[in-house]
Formats: structure tokens, sequence, C-alpha cells
């Protein structure tokens, strides 16, 4: 299995463990698509995925179209998608992805986490070359489908990895492929449970377990942000 696999099983156990954490920040990307691409998710891909990893995450339905109606709403605030960059201690790498409606405060904020726990915050663009920026959906396994000849299929779609277990396929593909990997998911008949865009990082870096605990109090202070929608770093996992 591929390092795209192991990076993202260990950081989903975690993601996903706040499950009001996770509401809210599905929520926002809902807004932001509907707003973007319209409401109807039959004629709206990006949204249409979204409300699978809404469905996947348990987000009650009526959360789900309470996102979907602040868009369209006049006083619903006017949501912009930032990425900052920066260093934490101990030389990790960090990419920070928000949503907000107000780039002083959040820009704020996040420079004071960085600053508190001795890292600092970068230029937009910095540390882009030290992750890979994915496209990856969590599909069901279709009956009669052969995971090689899928595989050598997806590879037209941008796709370049592909892991699978008896309850679910995942794929990782190109960022710039989101649509075109939707497209034909969709149209094979294939059932997506998720559909997500990641940041992979290129090499892995190792950290004592003191210094685990300054970095995870640092990663749990933008987790806690409401404007923040993903975190993603460098450090390697501890072996289980």
């Amino acid at each position: 299995m591929g390092r795209a696999f192991e990076y993202r099983k260990a950081r989903k156990l975690k993601r996903w463990g706040n499950m009001s954490r996770t509401f809210t920040r599905i929520g926002k990307e809902i807004t932001i698509a509907a707003k973007a691409g319209g409401p109807d998710p039959d004629t709206n891909p990006r949204l249409r995925a979204l409300m699978q990893n809404a469905k996947a995450a348990n987000m009650p339905k009526d959360t789900v179209e309470r996102a979907i109606k602040k868009a369209t709403e006049k006083d619903a605030g006017d949501y912009k998608e930032i990425v900052y960059e920066g260093y934490g201690p101990f030389g990790i790498a960090i990419i920070v992805e928000a949503a907000t409606d107000n780039n002083t405060r959040t820009v704020a904020n996040v420079r004071s986490y960085f600053n508190r726990y001795g890292g600092s915050l970068g230029t937009q663009g910095s540390l882009s070359f030290m992750f890979d920026h994915k496209s990856v959906f969590k599909i069901k396994p279709k009956e009669g489908v052969d995971l090689e000849e899928l595989e050598l299929e997806l590879i037209d779609y941008g796709v370049d990895e592909l892991v699978a277990d008896e309850e679910e396929i995942d794929i990782y593909g190109a960022f710039e492929e989101f649509s075109n990997i939707q497209k034909y998911l969709e149209e094979n008949g294939f059932e997506i449970i998720s559909a997500e865009f990641e940041r992979i990082p290129n090499d892995l870096k190792e950290v004592t377990e003191e210094q685990r605990v300054t970095l995870d109090k640092l990663l749990e202070k933008f987790e806690e942000d409401e404007d923040v929608q993903n975190v993603f770093h460098n450090i390697k996992e501890t072996e289980e």
C-alpha cells in the first residue's frame, strides 16, 4: 500500500472523531458549492459529491438542506477559501485550508497559533511543493469488477493509486481531474461513499514523543478554529 493510503488512514481516524466539527466543516463546503454552482445536486457535481460526504458522516438530512438554503440567503456569509502555509516547531510543514468571511480575523488567528508554539506563518505557495494535491474517492466494490482492469481504465482519468479491501475502494487521482473521475464513477454505476481533496506529503518527518505532544497541541488549535476546514502536515505517524 502506498504512502497516500497510510498517511490518510492515520489522519482519518482522528479527523472524523469530532462529529459536530465534521458537520460544521462539511456544511460550510456545501454552502460554498451551492453558491458557486447552484442548489440542485443534479446539475452541480461538486454539491452532489459533498452530499455523499455528508451521508458518509451520518450528517442529518435537515442539516444538509439548511446548508444548501444558506447559500441563497441574502444575509449569508460570503465565504472565501484560503490556504495558509507555514512551519510548525521542529521544522514540520503545515498547510491550513480555511473557509472564512473575514480573512483579517482568520489570518491573525492562524499566525497566533504558529507563533504560540514556536512556528511561523509563511507566504502562500511556499510549501505547496512538499505536498501532492489529490482527488480522493471512496467507493463501494461492485460485483464482477476486476480491480486491475478498473485501475488500468482509471489511469486515463488521472488516477495513480487504487487501494481496496472487502468494504471499500480508495481511489487517488490528480487534483484537477476530480470532475472527470467523478463523472466516470457515476456513469459506470459505482456507489461513491465520499469524495474529497487531500494534500499528501512527499516525505514524512520523524519526531520524538515529546515533540509530538507539542505538535498535537498546535494541530488541535487549528482544528478547533471554526474558520479552519482542513489541516495537513508531514509528521510521520508512530507504528502501532
